[in-house]
């Protein structure tokens, strides 16, 4: 797969997976505190952090966009 995440794009998912790790496990708000919430949140983190790290997107791949430069 190629990349298709840009950098700008890549800093915001980077910062918003660290963001809702950190609310879920860390943050001790009682919203938080249903394992749905909790876990779902840290699952969206996680994936977020993945793909700011390896810079594709699979959903970004069947729509076709691309943020980064060619």
């Amino acid at each position: 797969m190629s990349t298709n995440v840009g950098t700008i794009d890549r800093i915001l998912r980077a910062a918003l997976g660290v963001g809702l790790l950190y609310i879920a496990f860390l943050g001790g708000l009682p919203a938080f505190d249903g394992a749905l919430l909790k876990y779902g949140a840290g699952i969206v983190g996680a994936v977020m952090l993945i793909v700011a790290a390896t810079r594709v997107c699979p959903i970004y791949s069947i729509f076709g966009i691309k943020t980064c430069r060619v």
